[in-house]
């Protein structure tokens, strides 16, 4: 092991002890929870990235994914044609978010769909919610919960829609943040797209970190918001509660018109934010100028440059190399109020750009970027929570704020722990 990955296991720690300066009752924190969350991450991870079976297994999924991704663009290429071509190809006008990465959603959301109806998804969701109540001792509903979050977005939380009305506000906590802190499988292709030229085998490792993040979400809600309560599931398995399609064409369809709204809602909420964004950091340069005029220096003030300052200590925890860290603690923070789509987008061009120098600095910053961690997706799965269970409203409100905090924090114990075990040289991300 080297210094790299030694810092990225005490950094493990470091993000543990900072969950617990936010944890509302610390007496109440389970050690049972926080050992087994991490000790599966640990074996998850060891096969991955160590275990030459689990690197097997994962590089086929990735080739299956490339492969899928590949079929969907052909679908994307005959509605938008030269629009949809790849940069690089010999039509192409050049890369198009618009017309060339977020179609994906489409294809992948009815493609998930139709894995549900044929009960392919509710065997796999049922496999980890069991693991969950059995090793970490939780409620059935919050594991099925966290187990679905794997795969789908905000509509998992309709897995345990009987249970949610009575459910503690520590599971509540835990339903808001594993939504947070990990991905759908809908986004996935989007995200292969936009990583693949920077990252050959990048479908295997996002597959990877969305599950390796379903522990670590339910570690940091459970150490921020414990269980004080007497959950109605505790220890028992339930069994996933989703209205499916009464055939293979009504899933494709529901599946699509899914897709379209997630593509209209993604692209909504980027034009909204990094607008937003652009127009804070006009405002705080024109402070910039004024602060700089009475201290007779230049002052570049942007909410890049303050995230990237309140990251900074983070990205180290997790191991990044010191050459990397600023370029890295930026995206990092950028992610929080940009969503992971900028950030991504951002990591692939200073690859291209050669502004990373380390290889393990691809990795990490893939892996804790992995989630809906940021302030775009707190409205979503707070208002879309509340929308299913009215009642919990204000429970759920307050909740978010909390959540936010965890998944973050959830995200950056992920990238840690693919920094413990990214030795360099092959692996994942290039195949042998």
């Amino acid at each position: 092991m080297g210094i790299y990955n030694l810092v990225s296991a005490l950094g493990i720690l470091f993000f543990i002890g900072f969950l617990f300066l936010f944890s509302r009752s610390r007496r109440r924190v389970s050690v049972r929870v926080i050992l087994w969350g991490v000790a599966l991450q640990v074996l998850f991870a060891f096969f991955v990235f160590l275990l030459p079976a689990g690197t097997k297994l994962f590089l086929f999924l990735n080739d299956v994914t490339m492969n899928v991704i590949d079929s969907a663009m052909e679908g994307t290429r005959f509605v938008f044609g030269r629009l949809a071509s790849a940069a690089g190809q010999k039509d192409s006008l050049g890369f198009i978010l618009a017309f060339q990465a977020l179609p994906s959603i489409i294809f992948f959301a009815a493609l998930m769909e139709l894995f549900y109806h044929v009960g392919i998804m509710e065997k796999i969701i049922s496999l980890f919610a069991r693991i969950f109540v059995k090793v970490m001792g939780i409620s059935g509903a919050e594991s099925l919960c966290a187990s679905a979050q794997i795969f789908l977005g905000i509509e998992s939380n309709l897995t345990v829609r009987p249970y949610l009305r009575e459910m503690t506000r520590s599971e509540l906590m835990v339903v808001l943040t594993t939504g947070m802190a990990t991905i759908a499988s809908s986004v996935l292709g989007f995200y292969v797209i936009i990583l693949s030229g920077i990252f050959p085998t990048v479908a295997g490792h996002l597959i990877s970190a969305s599950i390796l993040l379903a522990p670590a979400g339910i570690v940091a809600s459970k150490i921020v918001i414990p269980e004080t309560g007497q959950p109605l599931t505790l220890g028992k398995v339930v069994h996933v509660e989703y209205q499916k399609a009464t055939n293979a064409i009504e899933a494709i369809i529901n599946g699509s018109m899914t897709g379209v709204r997630m593509v209209v809602g993604i692209g909504a909420l980027l034009i909204a934010f990094i607008g937003l964004t652009a127009l804070v950091d006009s405002g705080l340069a024109a402070l910039g100028k004024v602060l700089g005029s009475l201290l007779h220096t230049g002052i570049d003030i942007t909410l890049h440059n303050l995230l990237s300052y309140l990251f900074y200590p983070f990205t180290l925890a997790m191991g990044v190399p010191l050459e990397d860290a600023p370029a890295i603690a930026r995206i990092i923070g950028e992610r929080i109020i940009e969503t992971e789509v900028k950030s991504y987008q951002d990591l692939s061009v200073l690859v291209k750009e050669g502004k990373i120098v380390y290889e393990r600095s691809i990795v990490i910053a893939t892996y804790a970027l992995c989630g809906f961690a940021h302030i775009p997706s707190l409205a979503i799965f707070v208002g879309g929570t509340s929308g299913i269970v009215p009642e919990r409203t204000k429970d759920i409100a307050v909740l978010g704020l909390w959540a936010l905090i965890a998944s973050n924090v959830a995200c950056l114990m992920t990238g840690a722990m693919a920094g413990i075990f990214h030795t360099g040289g092959g692996g994942l991300l290039f195949k042998p």
